[in-house]
């Protein structure tokens, strides 16, 4: 392998470092540390780092480290000073921050003979999770089928393309690589993307296998692979359905490894994504947030948006901490007007801001669910979905539940456990209220036992837990739900809860969910 940057060549094979014409004398370890750093250039690496992998883990002074790395910058005409190549970050390591194009050695060769155009530089990659999407390889040994392949492959783009957090790959560009076995590292490079989706297509009679894997572009690391059988009744009708389990799960996917990678990446690198995707990470506890988590969340999503004002998801987000603030007894804006007002006014202005991201419309929707504005709720959840069909959010179960429909609830839910596998464990306790509002007890206890034994401190989960036991009858085990309020919040009282969630559209559906939870013993005032 090749390693070129500014008017340097790493030759991996040779072992040589080349400036221009000239070969540059470097000793071993400082080849080896150099080769090292460039090829982790993607995150910061430790002093243990360098050691484990250029001393195998011997005993190394700070100075004969300091030494080599010194060697290095003197070797491609960088400095300590100005660390225009390789970047110290004071208690943290070292990262090659230099622009670098890779290189097989035998196109290297023909470029110094003249016989090629010089290498396409690496595309930058944009501040985005960045995908494209690979034409999926027809395996029946029948070109005719080609256009189903192509077809699944069409479909996952376009709807793709219709999470504006995403930066997909138009399908001109990702066709390219049709009928040829790339290595994906390399198609990240070309198309400037971190992320690749590539999968095949068997058909054999009425039945077809659908295999499709997520590749990271950047490491080569699988992140997600799965395979899809179905009978082949009607071609368009799988098609649609599994182009669209494909892409709700690729998003999450997708999602996840953002907020990984975004832990790994070091502090001078961060921006206003950056933080959010932090942030996010975080969030994605909520269910049993405590109030450092919340001000943490908070904390970094002010920053994101100091960095980027327009930044619709950050408003949206953070409109969402200060209605957990008024939901839950975190802090002094429990029950405050105030909080649910800011809520409001952040939710509104993500809209505002950006009234083609579904998941800005669903902060709305939720916020003014607990505004009592149900028809409202709903409407701008189901913007959400207009937008794109694609988008799952289980908190619109929660709206539909306080709008009175909770057999239209667990129906949402249920839809978004299947395309999420990363759903929150509060959307199963949305799940069993829909049962309980449904007076369906004996199916709302699955969920709601599910619920409280993954988040066992969401107070939530346990208070419907209670009430479905009490109106079982069970009131032993009733009690018992009881007890894990009290022990997560000692000051729960029915009387705060009324002034909390008696915004339902029909009386009756509030004064079910209060008969259960005074059957199940727990304080009134």
């Amino acid at each position: 392998m090749l390693y070129l940057f500014e008017n340097f060549v790493l030759d991996t094979v040779k072992r040589e470092l080349r400036r221009g014409a000239d070969v540059v004398s470097v000793a071993p370890q400082v080849f080896d540390l150099l080769d090292y750093l460039i090829r982790n250039r993607e995150r910061v690496v430790s002093k243990d780092d360098l050691i484990t992998a250029i001393w195998e883990g011997r005993i190394v002074s700070d100075a004969a480290l300091t030494t080599r790395l010194k060697a290095v910058r003197n070797a491609i005409g960088d400095s300590g000073d100005g660390q225009r190549l390789i970047k110290t970050l004071p208690r943290k390591g070292f990262r090659f921050v230099g622009a670098v194009r890779e290189e097989r050695e035998s196109t290297a060769g023909a470029i110094a003979g003249g016989a090629a155009e010089p290498p396409k530089p690496v595309l930058t990659l944009p501040d985005k999770p960045s995908i494209a999407v690979l034409a999926f390889a027809n395996m029946s040994g029948d070109p005719g089928q080609d256009y189903f392949s192509d077809g699944i492959t069409d479909d996952i783009i376009t709807a793709l393309s219709r999470f504006s957090e995403l930066f997909v790959i138009a399908r001109n560009s990702s066709f390219q690589y049709k009928g040829r076995s790339p290595d994906i590292r390399q198609v990240g490079r070309e198309l400037g993307v971190h992320y690749v989706l590539e999968g095949s297509i068997r058909r054999a009679g009425h039945r077809i296998r659908i295999s499709a894997q997520l590749i990271d572009a950047v490491t080569g690391a699988h992140r997600w692979g799965e395979r899809y059988d179905r009978e082949l009744e009607d071609v368009f009708d799988v098609q649609d359905e599994v182009s669209r389990t494909i892409v709700a799960l690729l998003v999450a996917h997708v999602k996840k490894a953002e907020a990984e990678r975004t832990l790994l990446k070091p502090p001078a690198t961060w921006q206003a994504h950056d933080f959010f995707m932090r942030a996010l990470d975080i969030w994605s506890t909520w269910s049993s947030l405590n109030v450092a988590d919340l001000y943490e969340v908070r904390r970094l999503l002010e920053r994101s948006i100091a960095l980027d004002p327009h930044y619709a998801r950050a408003y949206g987000a953070l409109a969402n901490t200060q209605l957990t603030a008024w939901m839950w007894p975190l802090d002094e804006d429990f029950l405050i007007p105030a909080a649910l007002e800011r809520a409001h006014r952040l939710a509104r202005k993500a809209v505002e801001l950006d009234p083609y991201l579904p998941i800005a419309h669903a902060n709305f929707g939720m916020v003014l669910t607990f505004q009592g504005k149900h028809e409202q709720s709903v409407a701008e959840f189901e913007k959400a979905l207009a937008l794109n069909p694609n988008f799952t959010d289980w908190r619109l179960g929660i709206a539909l539940n306080r709008a009175g429909q909770p057999a239209r609830a667990a129906q949402v839910i249920e839809t978004h456990m299947r395309y999420d596998p990363f759903y929150s464990p509060s959307a199963l306790g949305v799940l069993g209220l829909a049962r309980y509002l449904l007076k369906e007890y004996s199916q709302a206890l699955p969920p709601l036992r599910d619920c409280v034994s993954r988040a066992p401190d969401f107070r939530e989960g346990h208070v419907w837990l209670a009430a479905t036991y009490a109106q079982l009858g069970r009131l032993d085990e009733a009690g018992a739900e009881v007890a894990e309020v009290l022990r997560i919040d000692p000051k729960f009282t029915i009387d705060a809860t009324q002034r909390r969630l008696s915004l339902y559209k029909r009386p009756e559906d509030a004064e079910h969910f209060f008969d259960g939870l005074r059957k199940a013993g727990l304080p009134e005032r």
